[in-house]
């Protein structure tokens, strides 16, 4: 292809999502990009930049890495059903799949829950094309058909033993990221066989800010080819909830010695409304293009 049809091609694939969505009467919306706070994520870092140093109003803003929040606020304000296809921006990023800036499309139904959520995904890609065969297994149960491993009732000890077996680190502070590197190199790998996999109903210690019951969250991601394609949750709706979140990745981030950022108190208060109860989704949109191309 030349330049141009390179172009068209990608236009025209923005088109047919924003087609789907405006026949789901599903909104676009536009938030803001630069925030007056980096993220709390204990492993994604916000890029900092310095505005306003002409006119002796300096003052440091960051570039988001997710529309996420942002678009939290309107949920709480009524908005009803809303997506956002936007560039977002991580620091200290590296790998293959991984850069500094990329775009993402995110977005959120009322009343769905990740089930359903996931039902509404497979039809968006089969209008982008994508016909494959759909699979979906719990964290769980991955672990139980590929390695015989109860992954919700085993504890630290026990799998920094597994962990030992396959020749992989042991040195984490946490459950949750022992299980995560497992997963990526007993599971990941087998996901290769399956063309369109959702992994659901993770750890409780992998909750992110997804809702949870007893030992597991209601989260899940998206797997095309073994390549993760989309993060969703059936989302937290009470502002202490977030709080409670926000606190421990700060703390985390404390013990881990990375840069300290402060809690949100803004973002809270803008929060205090209760979100309605609904499912949302974040799509790597140039990982999704490159496993359907």
């Amino acid at each position: 292809m030349n330049m141009r049809e390179d172009l068209k091609k990608y236009s025209d694939f923005l088109q047919k999502i924003r087609r789907y969505f405006n026949d789901q009467n599903v909104l676009e919306v536009q938030t803001p990009l630069l925030l007056n706070n980096p993220t709390t994520d204990v492993y994604i870092d916000s890029i900092s930049i310095t505005v306003n140093q002409a006119i002796n109003a300096k003052s440091t803003k960051y570039l988001h890495i997710s529309p996420e929040l942002e678009m939290k606020k309107l949920l709480v304000s009524g908005s009803g059903d809303i997506y956002q296809i936007c560039e977002v921006f991580r620091d200290n990023e590296q790998g293959s799949q991984n850069f500094n800036e990329f775009t993402m499309l995110e977005y959120y139904r009322l009343g769905f829950d990740i089930h359903q959520l996931m039902g509404d995904m497979v039809k968006l890609l089969k209008t982008l094309g994508v016909e494959y065969r759909v699979s979906k297994l719990s964290y769980a149960q991955a672990f139980f058909e590929y390695c015989d491993i109860d992954i919700l009732n085993t504890d630290f000890s026990a799998l920094k033993i597994i962990a030992k077996i396959h020749d992989l680190s042991t040195d984490f502070e946490w459950i949750e990221d022992l299980q995560i590197l497992l997963f990526t190199h007993l599971i990941e790998p087998k996901l290769k066989n399956l063309p369109l996999c959702f992994i659901y109903d993770y750890p409780a210690m992998q909750s992110a800010l997804a809702i949870v019951e007893g030992k597991v969250s209601h989260r899940f991601e998206l797997y095309m080819n073994g390549v993760e394609i989309a993060n969703g949750y059936d989302e937290l709706q009470e502002a202490s909830a977030y709080r409670r979140c926000f606190v421990s990745e700060i703390d985390k981030r404390s013990t881990l010695g990375k840069t300290s950022v402060d809690l949100d108190e803004d973002l809270l208060l803008s929060l205090s409304g209760s979100l309605p109860q609904c499912s949302g989704v974040s799509i790597g949109i140039e990982r999704l293009l490159s496993q359907i191309s």
